[in-house]
């Protein structure tokens, strides 16, 4: 067989199958929200109801994300979030709780772009505690903002614009399809409860859900008054600290979330280690697991994260990185995506102060 015809008949078939993946793109990205590995590093992101947990007098979030770098290249898919919380004291126990989250998620050489900025409340009623009890509060919070998705229609190209006799693409072509730059500006609901308990200084127990979207905006770039909305997403998620000793603890920790036709579980642990000196310095080191059901509901570990944090007083710094494993370890040659994460807490007063679980 000619050997220009079977170099012509596979990129006919890589053309194909990146035509259709564009278009799979352009439905369907709208319906699944990126998702930080380190899931108890983005509270806002994970839960409303998360607004206000933390122990000092407001607290600042940042994220970063980079993803399928050695497949993109330079275009890897990026997401960075930043929040701002802070809480006031309402009644003998109960606390009323604000903040603001602000996402821009990055994708491939198209730079589909999402952004969006929710303002964050929440009330915090406090269920038990004093001596020789625990402290115990249930929450409800709630987020309220808007978004909007933009992409480069000129780095796109279709199959139509394949030209066959020279076996290169003519974006002079006509590509047949008629795509806007940007979707509408769109509004955002999410709500969210939470309860935990904090037993002692490291021991704690607390659990959680949200919905987010459920207003299910609208969300398109073919027809700004079609009927592409966004996938409502639901989220469970639990975690604690238990004990080993007094220096050393577990810090396990579990999400689940679901949108639309896919499906993540999070799961795993990080070991603890503090020198319980007054100017508290701790380390903590951990593992965790991916299963994902993808649109074909296939289940299978695409993952696993190795994770490292340190705590500086008010500030937690952590790192982590994906090795990809199963059937995405040849194409990537088992190189995920790698996540920073700061926190930094303001101290309050022992009036203000509220004994909160380790995230």
């Amino acid at each position: 067989m000619d050997q220009s015809f079977v170099n012509l008949f596979f990129m006919k078939i890589k053309l194909l199958a990146c035509a259709l993946l564009v278009f799979c793109f352009l439905r369907e990205a709208s319906a699944q929200d990126p998702q930080f590995i380190q899931f108890y590093a983005s509270p806002l992101q994970l839960n409303p109801a998360m607004t206000g947990v933390f122990p000092g007098k407001w607290r600042i979030v940042a994220n970063y994300r980079e993803q399928w770098n050695s497949i993109l290249g330079d275009n890897p898919f990026r997401s960075i979030s930043a929040s701002f919380d802070a809480r006031s004291r309402v009644g003998q126990g109960d606390y009323f709780a604000y903040g603001i989250t602000a996402l821009r998620d990055q994708a491939g050489s198209s730079n589909y772009l999402r952004t969006s900025a929710d303002l964050s409340l929440s009330y915090m009623k406090q269920l038990g505690g004093g001596y020789r009890g625990a402290d115990q509060f249930l929450i409800g919070g709630a987020q309220v903002g808007f978004g909007q998705h933009t992409l480069d229609y000129q780095n796109l190209w279709f199959s139509s614009q394949f030209d066959g006799t020279v076996e290169q693409i003519d974006r002079t072509l006509s590509s047949g399809e008629t795509i806007n730059d940007a979707s509408d500006l769109y509004l955002n609901i999410n709500a969210g409860l939470l309860w935990y308990a904090v037993y002692d200084d490291n021991q704690s127990l607390y659990f959680g859900g949200a919905f987010h979207h459920v207003n299910a905006p609208k969300v398109s770039f073919i027809d700004a008054n079609g009927k592409e909305n966004m996938e409502r997403k639901w989220v469970v998620h639990a975690g604690g600290e238990l004990p080993f000793s007094h220096e050393f603890s577990m810090l396990p920790a579990v999400a689940v979330m679901g949108q639309g036709p896919s499906l993540l579980s999070l799961f795993g642990t990080n070991i603890r280690y503090t020198n319980r000196d007054w100017r508290e310095l701790a380390i903590r080191a951990g593992a965790w697991g991916h299963l994902s059901k993808d649109v074909e509901g296939s289940v299978y570990l695409p993952a696993v994260t190795f994770t490292a944090v340190l705590e500086l007083n008010r500030l937690n710094i952590g790192i982590s990185y994906d090795v990809n494993v199963n059937k995405l370890s040849a194409p990537t040659n088992n190189r995920g995506a790698y996540e920073i994460s700061l926190i930094y807490y303001q101290p309050a007063s022992r009036r203000e102060n509220v004994n909160c679980p380790k995230l």
